[in-house]
């Protein structure tokens, strides 16, 4: 009893600091140090210091780093260069109305499917500034932007996430047919972009933080508010609104972007590279700005990203030690073998769901959840199509709602919206969709 209690510690306090003061980095900071202690106890700083040296070690928070400091110094680019408040225009000329824009955003996250770094990043750093003279709420956009980014990466059988699912499945005899199959009865991602399109088209109520934000902007508030006690995750210079160039500045490198991503089989980090040279040529030789200013702008940007690569680096070594803790453990074998078989896809979903939340980790849950989950569905005569939508279905409620999740971070570095505020605003909707969703799982096994 006592370890599980213990277990639960790290996650309970890390959640009640944060709500209390908003400082979402010291929160993760010292919610990290205390599972240090409570993992290591008098080994406390050497365990710690090896946490340090195995995250920075690990490939998922070094391509984590290399996209959060190179995606800083693209978007400082793209703000010297114009070339951002360029496109903003261009859009501004089809984003006409708040619907329009809401609708773009929505249309821009399809095609940006292949990552949600991608997605979140792209989308939000492209129309904020077009959201905002429509005077749409900032908070939409974010929400929308995070909600989009966290289901597409599951239901497109085409991204790093389903390419890392088929290689866990196959070892049950499974494979990409089978992911295809489960596709449909993904009901809470699907559901979730379905509402975030009928949000957007003004035929769903806002609730909650959403309609807090409308009455704001109804009432001659401004469309994005940051508190002066609310902490900054991101430090990059404000847009210069008179620096403008072509548009063309902005997506030639964005083009760049995607197109050498899926190039590269889905790898994001290919495509930022390509997307920066592309910046170095179009501005160099253009004379848009010497050599010597790209290099500026670019660090300058980079440097302006230090606080949210250091909050995710420590939400790693806390999810680590999550794991270590016994956390997985206890609520991944939430299920005992006495469930009947109708119970056992709507059970893991919510199991999943409650990990994921518990540990800001996607791969590293599904590591762990498809190899209980699925030979324990197919042992009891459950559809293997429903046991995988389940598990990842669950992981995609559990992402959208976890506050230090990579893409929540992610949507507040092009935002400006924090965290808290978003996953504020998304909770009456997931948990709506969660619900109904379990629900629907648990009639598909009937």
């Amino acid at each position: 009893m006592l370890h599980t209690v213990l277990a639960f510690i790290p996650l309970l306090f890390l959640i009640i600091y944060a709500l209390k003061s908003r400082k979402m980095a010291d929160a993760m900071v010292l919610s990290t140090l205390l599972a240090m202690v409570l993992v290591h106890r008098e080994r406390f700083i050497t365990g710690t210091i090896e946490a340090m040296y195995a995250t920075l070690s690990s490939s998922s928070y070094q391509f984590a780093l290399c996209v959060i400091i190179s995606f800083g110094g693209m978007i400082a680019l793209f703000q010297a260069s114009g070339g951002l408040m360029g496109f903003r225009d261009l859009l501004a000329k089809v984003a006409s109305t708040p619907r329009r824009t809401l609708l773009l955003a929505w249309l821009l996250s399809v095609v940006m499917f292949v990552d949600e770094y991608l997605n979140a990043l792209t989308v939000t750093i492209s129309l904020r500034g077009v959201s905002d003279r429509n005077r749409i709420p900032r908070e939409h956009l974010a929400v929308q932007t995070n909600i989009m980014a966290c289901c597409l990466c599951v239901t497109v059988p085409f991204t790093s996430w389903t390419a890392f699912s088929v290689g866990l499945i196959s070892d049950f005899g499974l494979g990409f047919d089978d992911y295809l199959r489960a596709v449909p009865f993904m009901f809470y991602p699907l559901a979730m972009i379905l509402l975030s399109l009928l949000l957007a088209l003004g035929a769903f109520p806002k609730v909650g933080g959403l309609k807090q934000a409308y009455r704001r902007v109804a009432s001659g508030g401004a469309p994005f508010e940051q508190s002066g006690s609310a902490e900054k995750l991101v430090d990059i210079a404000d847009v210069d609104e008179d620096n403008v160039s072509s548009a063309w500045n902005a997506i030639i490198p964005l083009a760049a972007l995607v197109g050498g991503t899926v190039l590269f089989d889905n790898d994001l980090l290919h495509g930022i590279i390509i997307a920066l040279v592309v910046q170095f040529l179009l501005y160099v030789l253009r004379r848009r700005m010497t050599v010597g200013e790209y290099f500026s702008h670019f660090f300058a940007g980079a440097k302006g990203m230090v606080s949210i690569a250091i909050v995710v680096g420590f939400g790693l070594m806390l999810s680590d030690a999550n794991r270590a803790l016994g956390l997985f453990d206890i609520l991944i074998n939430g299920i005992g073998s006495a469930v009947p078989a109708y119970l056992i896809a709507p059970l893991a979903f919510l199991l999943v769901a409650l990990t994921v939340f518990a540990v800001g980790g996607c791969w590293a849950v599904m590591t762990i959840a498809i190899p209980v989950f699925i030979p324990m569905g197919l042992a009891a005569g459950v559809a293997a199509p429903l046991m995988i939508a389940a598990v990842m279905s669950g992981v995609t409620l559990g992402y959208s709602l976890c506050f230090y999740a990579d893409a929540v971070l992610m949507t507040t570095a092009g935002s400006g919206v924090s965290n808290l505020t978003i996953i504020r605003a998304t909770t009456p909707y997931a948990l709506a969709v969660g619900t109904l969703s379990a629900a629907a799982l648990l009639v598909a096994g009937l």
